[in-house]
């Protein structure tokens, strides 16, 4: 029993240093200078070189990126978050009264199957017909679209544990569907919608895709499409790039952080399909 332990706690520690090793070399070549990094890449720093950061910071112009990053994800996580709750809400309640919305059921699972590779060319198109490219609003508008089929998935397996004398008992008192749902259906989603937050934070913050495709003015790109001008074709300012995308991950860290007690609990309850 014993050898079994320490066989398995061997293999999870190998595999828990093998998916750590990329930050860690990003941690290390961040303190290193540019002639340390060219010596040898896995070499340890011999002091902090803290120049990689203000220039780097300074070369993807930190602050208006940054602004740009959470204007496009946190307003775009919170559409995700209302929309998904009332789509899977209506899903999971009147599934079995509508053929129409039973079947928007199946269309969202069909679209997640999807890859953006093949609507990537269409939807270049359509936002620069409609004027929305080079936006922060169309950004918003492509992520809440693009995000909404996967969390009502969630949502609508979560939905389907509350239990509907809440909701009778909320009627007979007089509420609205409206005024139901919002005063005693929501609250009651709140691990799953921290799960929801916390999964489309992390996604929409370190998306390259999109942003690359419609965001092609400096003046709105966000920290993501920012890394990529680190590395040009002739030189790469390793140093500089991985301290900037370590400062830029700091943000969507602690939201991780913040909603991780909720994350489990929200998937494995709105992955079950009653």
């Amino acid at each position: 029993m014993k050898y079994k332990k320490f066989v398995f706690y061997t293999v999870d520690g190998a595999i828990v240093l093998f998916f750590l090793y990329p930050i860690l070399i990003a941690v290390n070549t961040a303190f290193k200078s540019p002639l340390e990094t060219a010596q040898s890449v896995l070499s340890f720093p011999t002091g902090i070189y803290l120049k990689n950061f203000y220039e780097g910071m300074e070369k993807s112009n930190f602050s208006r990126s940054l602004f740009n990053s959470i204007v496009v994800t946190f307003p775009s996580v919170f559409l995700i978050v209302l929309f998904s709750a009332m789509g899977g809400y209506a899903i999971a309640r009147n599934g079995h009264k509508s053929r129409f919305i039973h079947n928007l059921d199946k269309v969202y699972l069909a679209s997640l199957m999807i890859p953006f590779q093949i609507i990537m060319i269409p939807i270049y198109r359509m936002f620069r017909n409609l004027g929305l490219q080079n936006s922060l609003s169309g950004m918003i508008l492509m992520f809440t679209g693009n995000s909404i089929a996967y969390a009502t998935f969630l949502y609508t397996g979560f939905v389907k544990s509350v239990p509907k004398e809440l909701e009778d008992a909320a009627r007979i008192d007089g509420c609205g569907p409206y005024r139901m749902f919002f005063r005693v259906v929501f609250p009651l989603l709140t691990p799953v919608s921290a799960t929801v937050a916390a999964l489309h934070v992390m996604w929409l913050w370190n998306d390259f895709n999109i942003s690359i495709i419609l965001l092609q003015k400096d003046a709105v790109r966000t920290l993501t499409v920012k890394q990529y001008y680190f590395f040009g074709q002739y030189s790469s300012s390793y140093g500089m790039a991985f301290a900037a995308a370590i400062v830029s991950m700091i943000p969507v860290v602690l939201c991780f952080l913040l909603a991780q007690k909720y994350i489990v609990s929200g998937i494995s309850s709105g992955a079950v399909k009653a």
